[in-house]
């Protein structure tokens, strides 16, 4: 079964409401979101402090729709940045789970996609891409494993922001071809968000196709996460195997007596 994930709650000072919207994430079936701490860089007085223990806002966490366990709650940084200056690594980075970085210009996108150390690079959703995507930054992104984001409520508030929505999208996945993408929400309210599979059908507006449109609710946003664990250990390496289930014949024969399987070998 599927495991679907937002990695991109827009973070409040407002306790209740947060508390509302991982709520809702959790009933509409999502195993894992991620509280989006937004800093831009552009302004003064700008600085990137250490987010909140998740585990203060709640006491007993809620159970995921159709799951046994409970949501699991991360932090996310995400930078806007103007000016390639603004982008300095800190060790305040190593306090989120995510980072990401919103670029403003068409060289800050290449020097995103080639060199800084993030997990994920945000589209633009609520104005017209400033820059083409050109497809040697994006394969490179794609290379070194870091994502592209997609914010889809700006879609669903605004018919204007609904039409950059798309054409931005539809300009990325003409390079892309539809790797390395994940869309999130951005929520800010509890009635933003939308269930996973209607996520997936939205993603086809966006260019993906029906199984890139799944994984960019699920699969690839684990890819992230095990992305942002590597960032964090720098340059450490993360092994996972995968479990390989036993034929129905290969467990025929375990689950058979030994006195049975001793004669079958001696015949």
């Amino acid at each position: 079964m599927a495991v679907f994930v937002d990695l991109n709650i827009s973070h409040t000072v407002d306790k209740k409401r947060l508390q509302n919207i991982i709520e809702t994430a959790a009933h509409l079936g999502y195993s894992t979101v991620a509280i989006n701490h937004v800093v831009d860089l552009q302004q003064k007085k700008q600085e990137i402090g250490k987010p909140k223990c998740v585990s203060e806002l709640f006491d007993q966490f809620p159970i995921v729709q159709g799951k046994s366990r409970p949501i699991k709650v991360l932090n996310r940084l995400t930078l806007v940045v103007s000016e390639a200056s603004h982008f300095r690594p800190t060790n305040e980075f190593k306090s989120y789970d995510v980072v990401a970085v919103f670029p403003k210009t068409e060289k800050l996108f290449h020097a995103a996609c080639m060199s800084f150390d993030v997990d994920i690079i945000c589209i633009a959703v609520t104005e017209k891409q400033p820059f083409y995507f050109k497809r040697p930054p994006v394969n490179g992104a794609i290379d070194r494993g870091v994502f592209f984001e997609i914010s889809y409520v700006p879609a669903i508030k605004d018919s204007t922001m609904r039409r950059y929505t798309i054409s931005n999208s539809l300009s990325l996945m003409e390079t892309c071809k539809g790797k390395n993408v994940i869309v999130s929400s951005g929520a800010e309210k509890p009635l933003e968000l939308r269930g996973p599979y209607d996520i997936a059908n939205l993603g086809l507006l966006f260019g993906l196709s029906e199984g890139d449109a799944k994984a960019a609710v699920s699969t690839n946003c684990r890819a992230v996460l095990l992305h942002g664990e590597t960032r964090k250990t720098a340059l450490g390496i993360i092994h996972t195997m995968k479990k390989i289930e036993p034929t129905a014949e290969r467990r025929e024969e375990e689950e058979a007596p030994v006195l049975k399987r001793a004669r079958t070998e001696a015949v």
